[in-house]
């Protein structure tokens, strides 16, 4: 296998000096030219140097070379144990998926959503997930990508022409080679499909990765089939979210890409990220890529969309707490020893939040679900069960970020009104056809 990495191989001496302007002795200078990439220091001689090792790497369509991705994450999981699932693993996740749905039914008006159950191994969950990923970090590398373009000067632009290209492709390699490690990580740690809380998988796939499971359970002191029950019984709640709850799937995913649309890059890095690149050295351009050096600003949108992103993510991680605590509270001794060793699992800012926050550019917060644990709580509480998940059937009727800081007044907002406390959805529909919501639409369209 070659030293340089990426599909990267050396650069042929000899070609250093075919730039050379044999009166001047100094390259890139030939006839006294203006080199259109000044501004930039070594920018313009970094990316003609890449020229020839680009176009050994293979073409990539689209801002990110998934392929070199997946092959990247299925080579660092070749070599772990646990690669293969066991043979009996598809066996004890379909029992323990279908005794947690019998267990869930009675704590939740949202009937099963999955219809499917899987046993993945780390490289299943690579392969199953990466469409999803796909959509999440393309609309990122897609801005970071024309950032690199947008900061070129307008003399460079014009004069550059193929380069241009070029540069998309050493981003598409650079973003693949760094969501292949990071799945790699993420795929040999997580326990199910959604594990963080988006819907990464297929819809309507139960999934559970038994050997992540099983490496998991060393440190608990709990029996393996009490935590895979408890944990079968959570992917089993998010899934009956996921399957009926109508807008959730595409809220989540769209406020992610939401985000990454206002992506803006300081475009004095790009002069620093030159200086630190040796156009010889391929190794230099992958840790420069990976410095953080050309990390984006968050605008005022930004905040609005991570704030909306991070208090929906809570909401479905809240009520996935409480109604898998019903289900399983009196049925499982450890229980609550699980629920909280997840807890805290999410809020230590382990793989999954640390890998999200490096592929999308986004830093979720889970210290969010208690407080929207504590809100579902004080909904079933004081309006039952039907009333907490009619909340689901219309993003309008959702608690706010507000809300989650101030759980009492919502409940009693929530309480103060006997149509939505009987009817959510219904009362929705009655203000929406009201006249003064008629008139306020006809003031609007004039």
């Amino acid at each position: 296998m070659s030293e340089f990495t990426f599909g990267f191989s050396a650069p042929d001496p000899d070609d250093r000096d075919k730039n050379k302007d044999p009166n001047s002795g100094e390259p890139g200078k030939g006839g006294g030219a203006e080199n259109p990439f000044d501004a930039f220091g070594q920018l313009g001689q970094m990316l003609s140097q890449l020229g020839q090792m680009l176009s050994q790497a293979g073409t990539s369509t689209g801002p990110v070379n998934y392929d070199l991705a997946k092959q990247i994450a299925v080579q660092k999981l070749s070599g772990q144990m646990g690669f293969v699932a066991p043979s009996d693993s598809g066996k004890a996740v379909a029992d323990a998926v279908h005794l947690a749905e019998m267990w869930l039914d009675p704590v939740t008006t949202l009937p099963a959503g999955a219809t499917v159950t899987r046993a993945w191994t780390p490289r299943d969950w690579v392969e199953h997930t990466l469409p999803t990923w796909q959509r999440l970090c393309d609309p990122v590398a897609r801005r970071m990508s024309g950032a690199w373009v947008e900061a070129l000067p307008a003399e460079a632009k014009q004069q550059a022409g193929p380069l241009l290209a070029m540069v998309g492709q050493m981003g598409g390699m650079a973003f693949g080679s760094q969501l292949g490690n990071a799945l790699a990580q993420l795929a040999a740690e997580v326990l199910t499909s959604t594990d963080i809380g988006l819907p990464l998988g297929p819809a309507a796939t139960a999934a559970l990765v038994p050997a992540n499971i099983e490496e998991f359970t060393k440190g608990l002191e709990r029996p393996a089939s009490e935590v895979i029950v408890f944990l079968a019984a959570r992917e089993a709640a998010h899934q009956r979210l996921f399957a009926h709850v109508p807008w959730l799937r595409q809220r989540l995913l769209a406020t992610v890409e939401e985000f990454a649309s206002g992506i803006k890059v300081d475009t004095a890095a790009l002069e620093q990220l030159a200086s630190q690149v040796d156009p010889s050295n391929p190794e230099t351009i992958e840790r420069a890529m990976q410095s953080g050096m050309l990390e984006p600003e968050t605008t005022p949108e930004q905040k609005a969309a991570l704030t909306r992103l991070e208090t929906l993510l809570a909401l479905v991680e809240g009520w996935v707490d409480i109604v898998v605590g019903e289900a399983v509270s009196e049925r499982l001794p450890g229980a609550d020893a699980l629920r909280e060793t997840l807890r805290r699992r999410r809020a230590s800012g382990g793989p999954a939040e640390q890998t999200f926050a490096t592929l999308v550019g986004l830093e979720l917060r889970p210290r969010r679900l208690r407080a929207a644990a504590s809100l579902w709580r004080l909904l079933t509480d004081q309006h039952g069960i039907e009333t907490r998940d009619g909340l689901w059937a219309h993003p309008d009727l959702m608690p706010t970020a507000a809300d989650l800081d101030d759980p009492l007044d919502f409940a009693e907002r929530l309480g103060a009104n006997p149509d939505l406390d009987d009817d959510p959805i219904a009362q929705l529909k009655r203000t929406e056809q009201s006249p003064e919501s008629k008139d306020a639409e006809g003031e609007n369209g004039d």
